[in-house]
């Protein structure tokens, strides 16, 4: 009896650590987001479930998740421009079993808004953009990230 109580037990903890949702947001809201101080660098990394680059980085997102304490993940989804099914990008979430922080980013016409974000950004994915909200200093790359480069753009702001 213990042993079906423990399982059940296991089980549930399971399916609630595994349970992540995206959380549906609003450009006002993200840039809110941005700019809100914090003693943890931010790190986001903006992505879609369609982007070959984007889900083969996504490994590395989820490592700097689990092995740094001084940083902040958030994925945002920018899948709502061409599908805005929260429901699929929560059931993509589920299948890889991610743990960082997900936003589902609700803003039409990107074009209209990239560069609020930031400058430098073409629009293509995967982006990603690393702030000190400390002291506002970012590091942005248009593009996808390789193995240690995360790294070295949180020492980057650090500084």
């Amino acid at each position: 009896m213990n042993r079906l109580i423990l399982l059940g037990l296991f089980i549930l903890l399971s399916v609630e650590v595994f349970s992540q949702k995206a959380q549906p947001t609003t450009l006002s809201e993200f840039q809110k987001l941005l700019t809100t101080k914090s003693d943890k660098i931010l790190v986001v990394n903006f992505w879609a479930t369609w982007c070959a680059p984007c889900i083969k980085e996504l490994p590395l997102f989820e490592k700097l998740t689990a092995q740094n304490q001084e940083a902040h993940v958030l994925l945002v989804s920018m899948d709502y421009d061409l599908d805005p099914d929260v429901a699929k990008v929560e059931r993509f979430i589920e299948r890889k079993k991610l743990q960082s922080h997900v936003l589902f980013l609700k803003a039409d016409n990107p074009n209209a808004w990239i560069d609020k974000i930031e400058k430098q950004w073409s629009g293509a994915l995967p982006a990603t953009l690393v702030i000190n909200t400390q002291t506002n200093k970012r590091e942005f790359v248009n593009g996808e990230v390789g193995e240690g480069q995360l790294e070295k753009m949180i020492e980057s702001v650090k500084k």
